[in-house]
């Protein structure tokens, strides 16, 4: 290996390396740990994992065939987590939608059936072209979906003459790096002769990924901004009997609507059922009600909890928080505590001790 090689395998590796050092930090230490970190996470741990595959191999072909399974492997989950993250980040997610549980699930289990079921090892073919091409085709797919969603962020400039936060800067760096990512792979995959193009760019690439993210970490003003895209954004002020009008309506939507009974709500859908733009319903929850989308909707959810509660509802306390909109029992219950400074168990025998003593009385 010549001194050009060694340079290129250096910076390829450290580049693998430092993403996965990243995805945990994003994954499980970050302070502000939320839904668009986790997927960013992911996004970086499967990207580092089909960048080292590509380095190791490029360095050394004779090694097991189960890397070549692994990188390729790795690369369903890419297109998906940069789908989640900019979707969760744009629209602020704090918990993952339904329809996401059912693809990530669809995803993994084609992971585990074709590792398991046809190995790299004594099928070299079917992962050389049936596989990569299903893998492709997947990740092109959610290039696409991915595009639409950054896509909103020049359709909110249009609509309002204002300019990009630089938290939303990131996302459509980010979304361009992946885009870079993704066409040097697949122009190796459609013209082989440029396997030295291959590696090199897409070890550039992640490289940049990578020091745009550490930039990040170490810069106070966009490292607040970073995780919550539209909730903050200024928007033009309106007089107090649009503020009411539009708050009426939201709370009609909310109760007669039953909107909160939607686990799946999302703040852009809320802002739909009242015609207004997300980021504007963002700007009137937290200026003129001084919450934010999660702790709106779930003050409704709680309340439905406590009247079905008091009404002595069949269902247990954990039914109950799934009736009313909760994804799990535990978001049901930190809620609640935070909501009304108790657990729902404790709130129910509390219930129960004020009607018994009503009929001593």
């Amino acid at each position: 290996m010549h001194d050009g090689k060694y340079i290129l395998f250096f910076i390829g590796a450290l580049g693998a390396f430092n993403g996965i050092l990243l995805a945990i930090y994003f994954m499980f230490l970050a302070k502000r740990r939320n839904l668009s970190s986790f997927f960013l996470g992911c996004l970086l741990a499967a990207l580092s994992l089909r960048i080292g595959k590509a380095v190791l191999i490029y360095f050394d072909s004779d090694l097991p065939e189960i890397y070549r399974q692994i990188g390729i492997s790795s690369c369903l989950l890419i297109g998906p987590a940069l789908f989640f993250f900019l979707k969760s980040s744009i629209d602020q997610l704090t918990q993952v939608p339904r329809s996401w549980k059912y693809q990530i699930g669809a995803l993994l289990a084609a992971i585990v059936f074709m590792g398991v079921v046809y190995r790299y090892a004594p099928n070299p073919e079917f992962w050389r072209k049936s596989s990569i091409q299903v893998v492709y085709a997947v990740w092109t797919l959610y290039i696409i979906a991915s595009g639409v969603v950054v896509s909103g962020l020049f359709a909110r400039i249009r609509s309002t003459s204002d300019a990009l936060k630089p938290s939303e800067k990131w996302l459509l760096a980010i979304y361009s790096v992946n885009v870079a990512i993704f066409l040097s792979f697949m122009m190796a995959y459609l013209i082989r002769d440029i396997c030295e193009t291959y590696y090199g760019g897409a070890i550039i690439f992640s490289l940049v990924l990578y020091a745009m993210i550490f930039i990040h970490l170490y810069h106070s003003r966009t490292a607040e901004q970073f995780y919550v895209v539209p909730a903050k954004n200024p928007v033009r002020k309106v007089d107090d009997a649009t503020v009411m009008n539009l708050v009426t309506t939201l709370e009609q939507q909310m109760v007669k609507g039953g909107l909160f009974k939607n686990s799946n709500l999302t703040l852009s859908e809320l802002a739909k059922s009242i015609n207004i733009p997300a980021h504007q319903l963002s700007q009137l929850l937290n200026d003129n009600l001084g919450k934010n989308f999660t702790s709106y909707v779930n003050e409704y959810r709680i309340e439905e909890a406590c009247r079905m509660i008091a009404q002595g509802h069949p269902f247990s306390l954990e039914a109950i928080g799934y009736e009313v909109g909760f994804n799990s029992k535990s978001t049901f219950y930190t809620a609640f505590k935070k909501i009304k400074a108790t657990t729902p168990l404790m709130y129910k025998e509390d219930l129960a001790k004020r009607s018994d003593a009503s009929l001593v009385r």
